[in-house]
C-alpha cells in the first residue's frame, strides 16, 4: 500500500511503531522494521553512548529503514542530532517540536524529520520550519496527551499543512488505518499495539496487566508530572491522586534519588530537565522532580516488571487488545484487514 509516508521513508507499509521509552529498544525496532513498518528507537532513556550502541545493534539486526526519537528540549539534543547524522539514521522523530536550527541541521544531512504534535498550530509551525512529515496524536493516545480526539484533530491538521500527516491515538487494526487514510492521513502510528507483541521486551506480568484492562481502566492524570498523562489505573496512580503536596514531595524526592543514580544526572540537571517540561504550566516542586524522573517510574514497570511501583503509559486501545502477535504477524494482519475493508466499501 503506497502512500506519501511509504514513499518518504522507504518502508513497505504505512505503519509506524512509536518511540516508547524503555520499550522501543533494538529488538522491537528491528522486528517492526523487518515487518515493513517504520520502527522508531526511543533515546530519551539512554545516554549518548547507549544510543550509539543501540543504533548499531538495530543496524546489525535489520537492513530496513528505522528512526530515532529525541527529546527536543534535552540539554544534549545537539549531540544526539550529530550522532544520528554520523550513524546515517534515516529518520529523526521528536516528542516535542524541535527548534528551527535542529531541523535545519538534520535536513542538511539528509535525515528525514518527523516531529509529533498535539495541536494544529504546532503542526503549522514545524511544517513552516521544514519538517518532512508530522505525527498528530489525538487524546486517545498513551503517555503525554491532549484533550482533542483524533477524529477532530486529524482532519484539522491535514487541512492545515502540506506535508504528510501520520495519525496517532486510537489505532490498533486495519479498520483504523483505512479510517485514517479516509481523513487524509498518510499512515498511522501505534505505541500500545506494538508494546503488546511477542517482540516487545516488556515483562510478561506487565503485558498481562495491559491485556486484562478494559477501556475504563485507562485514565488520564496530571498527578505524575503535572502534565496530562494517559496510563493504566494502578495503586501508584491512586496514591498520587490522593497525596497532598508534602507526601507527593517526599515520594518524588525518593524516586528522583533512584533515577539520579541510574541516569548519572546531577540534582541540578534533574531540576533543569523538570523545569524544561513545564511548558508554561504551574508545577509544584514534587511535580518538577517527577517530571524529570518520570522515566524511572516507567522503568519500574517496563523493565523491572513492578506494576506496583511504576506507571504504565497506555492508549485507550489497550482495552481492545487481547493477544500478543509478533510484529510480522501484527503488520500482516493489519494490512490484510485494511485491504479487506477497502474492498468491502460500497462502490
Amino acid at each position: 500500500m503506497a502512500t506519501a509516508l511509504t514513499e518518504l521513508v522507504g518502508v513497505r507499509h504505512p505503519l509506524v511503531q512509536t518511540g516508547m521509552g524503555w520499550v522501543a529498544g533494538p529488538r522491537l525496532v528491528s522486528a517492526a522494521a523487518d515487518a515493513g513498518a517504520l520502527g522508531i528507537l526511543a533515546s530519551a532513556t539512554m545516554t549518548v553512548d547507549q544510543l550509539r550502541s543501540a543504533v548499531r545493534e538495530v543496524r546489525s539486526r535489520t537492513d530496513k529503514p528505522f528512526g530515532v526519537n529525541l527529546r527536543a528540549d534535552a540539554g544534549d539534543a545537539g549531540a544526539r542530532v550529530e550522532l544520528i547524522v554520523e550513524e546515517g539514521v534515516r529518520v529523526a522523530s521528536f516528542a516535542l517540536a524541535p527548534s528551527r536550527e535542529l531541523i535545519a541541521r538534520l535536513k542538511e544531512a539528509g535525515v528525514i524529520v518527523i516531529p509529533s504534535v498535539g495541536a494544529r498550530r504546532h503542526a503549522e509551525k514545524v511544517a513552516a520550519w521544514g519538517a518532512d512529515a508530522v505525527v498528530v496524536q489525538g487524546g486517545e493516545g498513551g503517555g503525554h496527551t491532549g484533550s482533542v480526539a483524533t477524529s477532530v484533530l486529524l482532519p484539522q491538521v491535514v487541512d492545515a499543512v502540506g506535508i504528510p500527516v501520520i495519525a496517532a491515538g486510537g489505532f490498533f487494526d486495519g479498520r483504523g488505518l483505512v479510517a485514517a487514510l479516509a481523513y487524509g492521513a498518510a499512515g498511522i502510528a501505534m505505541g500500545t499495539r506494538f508494546l503488546l507483541t511477542s517482540d516487545s521486551t516488556v515483562p510478561p506480568a506487565v503485558q498481562a496487566r495491559y491485556l486484562q484492562a478494559s477501556v475504563s481502566d485507562v485514565t488520564v492524570t496530571t498527578k505524575v508530572d503535572g502534565l496530562p498523562h494517559r496510563m493504566l489505573r494502578s495503586d501508584l496512580v491512586a496514591a498520587l491522586e490522593r497525596s497532598g503536596r508534602t507526601a507527593a514531595l517526599v515520594r518524588a524526592v525518593r524516586q528522583a534519588a533512584s533515577f539520579r543514580k541510574l541516569s548519572g544526572l546531577s540534582w541540578a540537571g534533574m531540576v533543569r530537565d523538570g523545569l524544561a517540561m513545564k511548558h508554561g504550566r504551574e508545577l509544584s516542586w514534587s511535580q518538577v522532580l517527577l517530571a524529570a524522573n518520570t522515566p524511572m517510574l516507567l522503568r519500574a514497570s517496563m523493565v523491572e516488571g513492578r506494576t506496583d511501583l511504576g506507571v504504565m503509559a497506555a492508549g485507550q486501545v489497550a482495552g481492545l487488545i487481547e493477544d500478543l502477535p509478533s510484529c510480522a504477524e501484527l503488520v500482516d494482519r493489519i494490512m490484510t484487514e485494511a485491504h479487506g475493508t477497502l474492498a468491502a466499501l460500497p462502490r
